[in-house]
């Protein structure tokens, strides 16, 4: 899920030591240590049997190149805890992270001002530093670059239940660039309230701000509930749409539901009401775990997303996610994990679209000064990925 708790995600660590009690030795009780270091590494081996020419898997976001050894992503992270003050910085490199910020607004400079755009920033992940204050279980306020709390699905396959991410994922929103206010009301249930540049935009490309309010319900390590919205103006300066403000609604539940059965479900829906008609979207995901037998796994998952673009019959609006007005794809993955901080994954997965969107055979174009041409409506690959961390 492309989010992190906002309570820091700092995973303290634990430092032993021994002391002498009556003439013996004994251990002393863990010490939580205020910082933690981590790591993670992700690569995979992938076969699109469409065979495209240009070798590419199209929309799919970080599993992207066919017949290839791929390092996806490899991550560093640092994270503070230490009276009141929560940090985290995670630097990236790989193709994870220059697909992360291909959205991200390019911004000219002059001889006395920098540029901005993808190639500044796509070496980080999060960057953010806050406070936490005593109020009821814990406010805690931070800002800087975070992953976008919007659905269940995180940036490090790790995390997730397949190798691949879904349509939902890959469509809406990775990052967030602003300030965020989290108050634990209980120990099961949280409030979050944002304020951000908007989509994937650490330089805003507008006037206007966007806002996130977020509830999450977690009552126990079997079950989690987030109920979300995102609002905010996030069409460029001189779009023709107008700068009209975008919703966003979003709802995903976990359930462990026995002890080898894990249940997910995610829905998803939105509209912007523009100069040039209603831009609406509705997309959903299912997806089961299942214990095969510890340390074997096996994920199903299913996925559709579709989206309305309007046209008033002289002109039409820019999709905001899809060239085509709907896409699904189904999945199948097989998670081997030997041992801790590592899994071998297998994974099948089908792909189809309303219209070309992918790409096989003889692919037109060059991909520099012509634009490769999608010329099939399906693709089916599969991948072979391992991922490590500690």
């Amino acid at each position: 899920m492309r989010h992190i708790l906002f309570i820091g995600l700092v995973a303290a660590t634990a430092a032993h030591a021994d002391s002498t009690v009556d003439g013996g030795v004994a251990d002393a009780a863990p010490v939580a240590r205020p910082y933690s270091f981590g790591a993670y590494a992700e690569a995979f081996y992938q076969w699109n049997f469409n065979n495209p020419s240009n070798g590419i898997t199209n929309a799919r976001g970080f599993d992207n190149r066919h017949n290839s050894f791929t390092i996806s992503n490899v991550e560093l992270e640092a994270n503070v805890d230490f009276e009141g003050i929560v940090s985290r910085v995670a630097l990236q490199v790989g193709h994870t992270p220059a697909t992360y910020y291909l959205a991200e607004p390019a911004s000219p400079g002059t001889s006395a001002a920098n540029a901005s755009g993808m190639n500044l920033w796509q070496f980080v992940q999060e960057a953010w530093a806050g406070y936490r204050f005593p109020v009821a279980k814990g406010l805690l306020i931070n800002g800087g670059i975070f992953l976008s709390p919007i659905g269940p699905e995180n940036m490090a396959v790790k995390d997730n239940w397949n190798w691949s991410r879904s349509n939902l994922f890959f469509g809406l929103p990775f990052y967030h660039m602003g300030v965020r206010a989290q108050l634990s009301l209980t120990e099961a249930s949280t409030v979050t309230l944002g304020v951000v540049n908007g989509w994937n935009s650490v330089v805003d490309n507008n006037e206007g701000k966007s806002i996130l309010a977020q509830y999450k319900y977690a009552p126990d390590a079997s079950l989690t509930l987030s109920l979300l919205y995102f609002g905010g103006i996030e069409r460029p300066r001189g779009a023709p749409e107008g700068q009209r403000w975008r919703h966003l609604f979003d709802a995903h539940v976990t359930w462990q539901a026995t002890e080898r059965v894990a249940l997910l479900a995610h829905a998803n829906a939105g509209f912007e009401l523009n100069r040039i008609g209603a831009s609406t979207w509705v997309a959903g995901a299912l997806a089961a775990r299942f214990t095969i037998a510890k340390p074997l796994f096996v994920a199903l998952r299913a996925d559709a997303f579709a989206e309305n673009v309007p046209s008033n019959g002289v002109t039409s609006a820019s999709p905001i996610f899809w060239p085509v007005p709907w896409v699904a794809s189904g999945t199948a993955t097989l998670d081997y994990r030997p041992i801790e901080h590592i899994s071998f994954r297998l994974e099948y997965r089908h792909d189809q679209a309303a219209g070309p969107m992918y790409f096989a055979g003889a692919v037109v174009g060059d991909g520099t000064a012509l634009p490769f041409v999608p010329n099939v409506n399906s693709q089916d690959t599969l991948t072979l990925g391992v991922t490590s961390w500690f």
